[in-house]
């Protein structure tokens, strides 16, 4: 479990720990505090194209090699990002390889769960190991890349991922492989293709709010140098969304006829016609778009307005930390007495009530302890329903398709993580109001999002196969 654990870790310590350190990169790699935006989240945009195929190439080449292979390439790019000494290097390492490298390694973490581990008390411990280790790597990021880049240079930080894939590499021979389904299935390069694509354009729309505006267009747009927006006109950014929905569609047509031709579609269709699965699918997405979007609006306002440093940023951020740590520890003893859909639900009302404190007590001129209150209860509820999710969603589909389900999950996660990062930039760029309150009604939106949440997990239907335990 150690090295599985490890390497969810690390995964998610990646996009956190930039947080804190925006402005000295931005500072160091002559560019702006947007530009880093772009590169965090192309970065969990990346996995989440990404994170379908390599979750496939699982049931081709096997669990532990590609578990390998992610190291590897997660490896190269961090030493590359260490090392940048501008922007483009930097997207390159951090953004591409990185999240390459995260795609192949994550979904065998959850593949070897679900299959070592049938009961569902039992699985619902280790992911709670695996959710915590993530929410771990989300939390402590900013305290720990707050300390490197005040200390030393965030460039320490990517040496410190560098050393961290080196270990688990080492560990990860005496990792067990389960048999592969026979016979091999043959990848889909056009699924594959069309999914990333799908993806791609969905997020980048929501990435352009922050030039063009949400509704009108704030300046002209232009494709090969024609204008093909004006000033004034409606936002491009609907444009390029609804070209992503439409080749989102086009794969799921695309896997639909390459089922019903005996051919392996890159997931099987049925996946998403079991309604619970779905609903899971989607507070996955929810959950992780809040927790993103929360971090880096709060390091974000901390820094710009309050004007704290790197390591302040971090310990700013503890009582979320903490937080994320508790509810993931008691992720077992929660899972024996409750359902896994009041779980989730409670997570959600818990994160909802966390960020209407922050809304309500911090200030751009409060005290240090009126964020308290608020980033722990966002941290427990955030704890709380990451593993139910997962559990949820994992145990509701039939051993055969772990691989797709699996890979199907982590790309929704990452997307959510995408949106949120890329929804809140969008959001403080585009905002004409003055700083804290353009902070504020970022939060807001967040706070609208948890609520969806919770409506969502209100209507997850009840498993009959386990009675609800109070």
């Amino acid at each position: 479990m150690f090295p599985l654990a490890l390497g969810q870790f690390i995964c998610t310590y990646a996009g956190s720990s930039l947080n804190v350190a925006i402005s000295p990169i931005a500072h160091d790699l002559h560019t702006t505090v947007f530009g880093i935006q772009a590169v965090i989240t192309l970065f969990t945009l990346t996995m989440a194209a990404l994170m379908i195929p390599g979750s496939k190439l699982t049931d081709i080449w096997g669990r532990k090699t590609c578990f390998v292979a992610g190291l590897a390439i997660y490896g190269v790019g961090a030493l590359l990002s260490a090392l940048t000494p501008g922007l483009g290097l930097m997207i390159v390492g951090n953004s591409l390889l990185e999240g390459i490298g995260s795609a192949l390694l994550i979904p065998p973490i959850y593949i070897l769960i679900t299959l070592l581990f049938p009961d569902i008390k039992t699985r619902a411990r280790y992911f709670g190991v695996i959710s915590g280790a993530g929410g771990l790597g989300a939390a402590v990021g900013p305290l720990i890349g707050g300390l490197l880049t005040s200390y030393i240079t965030w460039r320490a930080s990517f040496l410190l991922q560098v050393l961290v894939v080196l270990w688990i590499a080492v560990l990860t021979r005496r990792l067990v492989d389960p048999a592969r389904p026979q016979p091999r299935p043959r990848f889909d390069v056009l699924g594959a293709i069309l999914s990333a694509a799908g993806l791609f354009f969905v997020v980048l729309g929501v990435l352009m709010t922050g030039t063009y505006g949400w509704f009108v267009a704030r300046k002209d747009f232009s494709i090969g140098g024609t204008v093909v927006i004006h000033v004034g006109g409606v936002s491009p950014v609907w444009l390029v969304i609804g070209l992503g929905v439409v080749i989102l569609a086009g794969f799921l047509i695309h896997i639909h006829r390459r089922g019903k031709a005996g051919k392996d579609p890159l997931v099987a269709i049925g996946l998403f016609r079991n309604r619970t699965s779905d609903l899971g699918l989607i507070t996955q997405n929810l959950q992780w778009l809040v927790l993103q979007g929360a971090f880096f609006v709060i390091a974000v306002f901390l820094q710009e307005v309050r004007h704290y440093d790197a390591i302040e940023t971090g310990l700013m951020l503890l009582p979320a930390t903490i937080g994320i740590l508790v509810a993931s520890a008691a992720a077992e003893r929660m899972a024996g007495r409750h359902s896994q859909r009041r779980l989730i639900r409670g997570g959600f009302g818990i994160t909802t009530v966390g960020i209407a404190l922050l809304l309500a007590l911090a200030r751009s001129d409060s005290g240090v302890l009126s964020f308290v209150p608020g980033l722990l209860l966002l941290g427990i509820g955030i704890g709380i329903m990451l593993t139910a999710s997962v559990n949820l969603v994992q145990s509701s589909s039939p051993e055969a398709v772990q691989g797709d389900i699996s890979g199907v999950s982590r790309s929704v996660s990452n997307l959510g993580s995408s949106l949120g990062t890329a929804l809140v930039g969008s959001l403080l760029v585009s905002a004409a109001s003055p700083a804290g309150q353009a902070f504020a009604l970022t939060l807001g939106v967040l706070g609208v999002v948890a609520l969806l949440g919770l409506l969502t997990a209100i209507v997850i239907p009840r498993d009959r196969r386990q009675p609800a335990r109070r």
